[in-house]
């Protein structure tokens, strides 16, 4: 699959470059595995020669050996002796970069931990006593997210503040996802497209393999997914073992919870037997996994808040994948795909809502969004935009038939929301019904 999208990203890189040339520069990009974080960095600067760094977990004297050579092969400039200290060869690196400007990408960042954790402490020492006469643009990539904000976001750490940049890369829009499925298959219907970002939730790599493996419909995926042998299978415990550690077993059964509905706090910890107050915030703040649905225009602090997994395919993953492991241990592959296919159009309303929020948001129309429930839960809106300098807020009612839509009941819950907000019964009001018909 060929590059796409990311122009404001790569511009945004092209302008750190320049400024290297002046003043060094120390840019950090984050964002979950997958994303194409290291597809970015190549796809900026697949003009001009720079240092690539990929952390495994290897020693740190094999991980030199390849660091050495990458300076000899890409800058034909030999370092003098043998090293077994990465300090040492990110010292070479910033003195070379005083008479000749050079970007350097560090990837899988936050595995330095595994290798030596005084690593980050050296490289603090040796860029502020280099950064000043230095012309290196250097750019650190990682997939654990929280390993990777705590390097650079808490105060205790070597780095903290280091850092005169940081981008987080974040999954394809849905117009971009519209624009790569139908050159691959211009045939693809909206009910193609929606399972694209149901499955895939944007993510670049997840996409390019539907897309190389020439899935384009949505009975293919449900199938491509389910398969035996099929990377998405392990594809959670791979992504979120490392980000969670020891108490992964806890984050998964919350996880799995909420992606099977039950989706308040009083709700899981009845089913739970225990308080998960702290995982919450973890998975919220810390892991940036879930969010948190408030209803538009409550205090942070209200009671009815509502939790929902934000990333598509870890969505899907916690529902069928995690939920019917024990098919899969024992080879009934053709048992999962059916209950994915006969659960699909259930399981895919709320995924239908959060793409036309994407949608929404994309469009940067308003100036608040979100959706709204009243204090019994009686009366909900799917969506409900605001634009507060024009004094206009439009209603959303989000089903995947048209047809299964309702506009007076809209109309009706709309005027309980004007109850609760009186200070908006002004404002210019507008209703809308959006269905698959609507991507």
């Amino acid at each position: 699959m060929r590059f796409f999208d990311r122009e404001i990203e790569i511009k945004r890189l092209r302008e750190i470059r320049q400024i290297s040339t002046s003043a060094a520069q120390f840019t950090v990009i984050t964002g979950r595995r997958r994303i194409g974080k290291t597809s970015l960095v190549l796809e900026a600067f697949k003009d001009e020669p720079f240092l690539y760094f990929f952390v495994s977990r290897k020693d740190e004297a094999e991980l030199c050996i390849d660091y050495c050579n990458e300076i000899s092969q890409k800058l034909n400039i030999p370092m003098l002796g043998n090293t077994n200290r990465f300090a040492q060869i990110f010292e070479f690196v910033m003195q070379l970069s005083r008479e000749r400007p050079i970007t350097l990408m560090i990837d899988e960042f936050q595995e330095f931990i595994r290798v030596n954790r005084s690593v980050y402490s050296d490289m603090q020492r040796i860029w502020d006593l280099n950064k000043q006469a230095s012309h290196l643009n250097l750019i650190v990539c990682g997939s654990v997210n929280s390993l990777m904000n705590k390097l650079f976001r808490d105060h205790k750490e070597s780095l903290f503040g280091r850092n005169t940049s940081m981008m987080t890369v974040k999954p394809f829009a849905p117009a971009v996802l519209k624009e790569i499925l139908h050159e691959k298959c211009p045939v693809a219907t909206n009910e193609d497209l929606f399972a694209l970002y149901l499955f895939s939730g944007g993510v670049a790599k997840y996409v390019e393999s539907f897309m190389d493996n020439r899935v384009f419909t949505c009975d293919e995926m449900i199938s491509f997914v389910t398969q035996e042998g099929s990377h998405f299978i392990d594809e959670g415990k791979l992504l979120l073992i490392d980000e969670f550690g020891k108490d992964y077993g806890v984050y998964f059964s919350i996880l799995s919870l909420i992606a099977q509905g039950h989706n308040t706090r009083n709700q899981l910890e009845d089913i739970l037997k225990k308080d998960i107050g702290g995982y919450l915030t973890k998975l919220d703040n810390e892991y940036h996994i879930l969010c948190r649905r408030q209803p538009l225009l409550e205090p942070t602090f209200n009671k009815r808040v509502r939790y929902g997994i934000d990333d598509n395919f870890l969505r899907f993953w916690f529902r069928f994948m995690y939920k019917y492991n024990y098919m899969i241990e024992i080879g009934a592959h053709d048992k999962l795909r059916e209950i994915v296919a006969r659960d699909y159009n259930t399981y895919s309303g709320f995924v239908l809502e959060k793409y036309f929020r994407d949608l929404l948001i994309e469009q940067r129309r308003f100036t608040q969004l979100g959706y709204w429930h009243d204090n019994h839960g009686n009366h909900e809106i799917d969506i409900i935009g605001i634009d507060e300098l024009n004094k206009r807020i439009d209603f959303y009612e989000v089903k995947r038939q048209a047809r299964a839509i309702n506009m007076g009941v809209l109309r009706n819950k709309a005027e309980e929301f004007f109850k609760m907000h009186k200070h908006l019964s002004y404002y210019t009001a507008d209703y809308h019904a959006l269905s698959i018909d609507d991507m």
